[in-house]
């Protein structure tokens, strides 16, 4: 339990204080009591991690008007009403004022531990949930926010904050889901080239024929079908940032063009004898470490030279255990506010289960998951243990994975919008009933999880 009084006890029969004493300290409360309800106001605060139970009935100021004056500090300090049989109206209008509750008189000792038990959960899950908005609020400024706060984080933060307007390229490196776009926003918003285009490539996710064209553009005629003038990446981005993302991915002669780009800051669009000049900040993304990829061939070495003036290493989730409450709290916010949906935070006890896990998605897969508690653990009651259970296989980021995983989704999301209904769904995404019945079968979905 807190150090210091937790549980505030307010009667004027003293025979009455000490016996609920013995049983509240019984049951390892640290207990404070009051013969009168003006006694407890030096004892609370707004960060007071406790609960106060009140006699209704008392000299001078009762338990109702203690009510209101308790409110005015801290309308969620939890305050349980004592009441007689007689009151039984006046502490359910109490209720509704915004009491915790009331205990009839007479009360067994399992009910009065019982309810404050559950009223000092509540009273911390309160003060967490404060702690961690006042946390979100410092990491408001505009643009995109890198949450955390351990040391890793803020010394991330820091060199953002110190390099974003430095001409040199940049060079990010992190395990997929770790936020390396998010970073290169970061980079473009608190520089100033914010005004201008902040444009993403992911260099694995475009074909070898024509990433040279999607970078550097091209003449109408330099190809078969290049039947007008199209502007590449690179000249989107002029002013602003590009960054290429999975930039291992990419093929080692367009290597080649992209190191004579990145020294020269020209280009000729394929086709073209014309230069183009660039004032462009680029921010490479690797998954993995390109000084190994070089010394074994697969990526070039002067390019990684090039591009490694700075580099940003953003660690793993597994890597910063402390800085998951605040994540995990971030999203549920957002995804409440996408989903108009009431968010139900996790009990303190749940946490453990978060950070007992691995996270090989990282933050990306943290989010996920507090998108699945938003819309199936409010309206479902599933637990964030069987959520995140469904999180434990390897990530795929194979096509045909991710394809399944995106398939997923959308029947997921169709069935929660239509309670389950399989004609709703079929209407929804336009298939018939055996190919909605093959696919459920295959990603192991049951239409009574979503009633």
């Amino acid at each position: 339990m807190e150090k210091g009084n937790n549980v505030i006890f307010i009667d004027d029969e003293k025979h009455i204080r000490q016996a609920n004493t013995q049983t509240l300290e019984l049951a390892d409360f640290n207990v404070l009591c009051l013969e009168d309800a003006e006694s407890a106001f030096p004892h609370l605060s707004m960060d007071w991690p406790g609960v106060v139970i009140c006699d209704i009935r008392l000299p001078r100021m009762d338990g109702l008007e203690f009510l209101l004056q308790v409110q005015k500090i801290d309308r969620d300090l939890p305050v349980i009403l004592i009441t007689g049989h007689g009151d039984i109206s006046t502490a359910v209008q109490a209720m509704r004022d915004g009491a915790y509750d009331f205990i009839e008189k007479p009360y067994s000792a399992e009910r009065l531990v019982k309810t404050v038990g559950r009223a000092l959960e509540k009273r911390a899950l309160t003060l967490e949930n404060r702690i961690l908005r006042q946390e979100l609020e410092a990491h408001s400024a505009p643009g995109p926010r890198i949450i955390g706060k351990t040391e890793a984080m803020v010394r991330l933060r820091a060199t953002i904050a110190r390099i974003a307007d430095i001409g040199a390229d940049i060079l990010i490196v992190g395990e997929t889901g770790t936020g390396k776009e998010l970073v290169a926003r970061s980079l473009h918003e608190h520089s100033h080239r914010r005004t201008k285009n902040f444009v993403a490539i992911n260099c694995g996710a475009v074909p070898e024929s024509v990433i040279e064209s999607e970078l550097f553009g091209h003449e109408a005629g330099a190809f078969t079908d290049a039947k007008m003038t199209r502007i590449g990446k690179f000249e989107h981005a002029n002013g602003g940032t590009l960054l290429l993302d999975e930039i291992e991915s990419m093929p080692l002669r367009t290597q080649v063009h992209l190191l004579r780009v990145l020294q020269e800051r020209v280009l000729e669009r394929l086709g073209s004898n014309k230069l183009i000049s660039l004032d462009v900040r680029v921010v490479a993304a690797s998954k993995i470490n390109l000084l190994q990829a070089a010394e074994a061939g697969q990526f070039r070495e002067d390019l990684y030279y090039r591009l490694n003036v700075v580099c940003l290493e953003i660690p793993p989730l597994r890597a910063r255990l402390e800085d998951i409450p605040l994540l995990f709290h971030h999203f549920l916010l957002v995804a409440g506010h996408r989903y108009q949906q009431e968010v139900p935070l996790p009990k303190p006890a749940q946490m453990n289960v978060l950070m007992a896990y691995g996270w090989p998605g990282n933050v990306r897969e943290l989010r996920n998951l507090a998108e699945r508690y938003v819309l199936l653990g409010s309206q479902h009651g599933w637990s964030l243990e069987r959520l995140l259970s469904g999180t434990e296989k390897k990530q795929d980021n194979s096509l045909a994975g991710q394809v399944d995983s995106f398939e997923r989704a959308l029947i997921e999301q169709a069935l929660l919008a239509s309670n389950g209904s399989i004609k709703d769904v079929m209407d929804a995404l336009r298939i018939p009933r055996k190919t909605l019945s093959d696919k459920m079968r295959k990603y192991g979905l049951d239409k009574s999880d979503y009633k």
